[in-house]
């Protein structure tokens, strides 16, 4: 079983508002979009991990009859790690394999691209697998059950990119033309950008 973390709890201080609940055309949000994606890629256990304004985005999702497992992150003020820990926590358990890991400010990303990188998961077994497009690396990432413990060990000031960047491999990269895998959407501008081109 390979389930994934959508890690929604941040201030988004640069957005000035939550970016989960943000609308992003046809009745989404930025949250409910990654959820409806990573269904179509039929993965089974989607588990989204929520701190700041965790109710309301709660309810975001209920209105939506979409029903990942929520986690509340109450560390999430000490920065990004502390949310793959404790989705961590939740999914690790027997019979996982290994994980996929996305980001709410990532909410593009094709059901194609997240099918891509768990087939080539399948395949080579690599430690690490993540869509790249040139020097352009994206989400999701999977993580493979022997990196759990490098994650838990992990530099609370560096996160989680240390134990990524130390484990990539050619195996690992997949090759996806998928503009919204590399497209991180953190800034008022950058939505409306977005907005008029949906």
């Amino acid at each position: 079983m390979i389930p994934a973390l959508v890690l929604a709890a941040g201030l988004s201080t640069r957005m000035g508002r939550p970016k989960a609940t943000l609308p992003l055309g046809e009745g989404d949000t930025f949250l409910t979009r990654i959820v409806r994606t990573l269904q179509a890629a039929e993965v089974a256990d989607i588990v989204v991990v929520l701190g700041h304004e965790a109710d309301s985005i709660a309810r975001s999702l209920e209105h939506h009859n979409l029903n990942p497992r929520v986690v509340f992150n109450p560390k999430y003020q000490s920065g990004q790690l502390s949310s793959v820990l404790a989705g961590l926590g939740t999914v690790d358990r027997p019979g996982v394999s290994a994980m996929l890991l996305t980001l709410v400010d990532v909410p593009l990303v094709s059901s194609t691209t997240v099918r891509a990188v768990v087939d080539r998961y399948r395949q080579t077994r690599a430690p690490i697998v993540r869509p790249v497009r040139g020097d352009q690396h994206g989400h999701p990432v999977l993580i493979d059950r022997s990196l759990f413990d490098n994650l838990r060990g992990a530099d609370p000031t560096v996160g989680a990119k240390a134990v990524v960047r130390a484990h990539v491999s050619r195996a690992g990269d997949v090759l996806v033309d998928d503009d919204g895998s590399f497209l991180d959407i953190d800034t008022p501008e950058a939505y409306a950008r977005i907005l008029g081109e949906l």
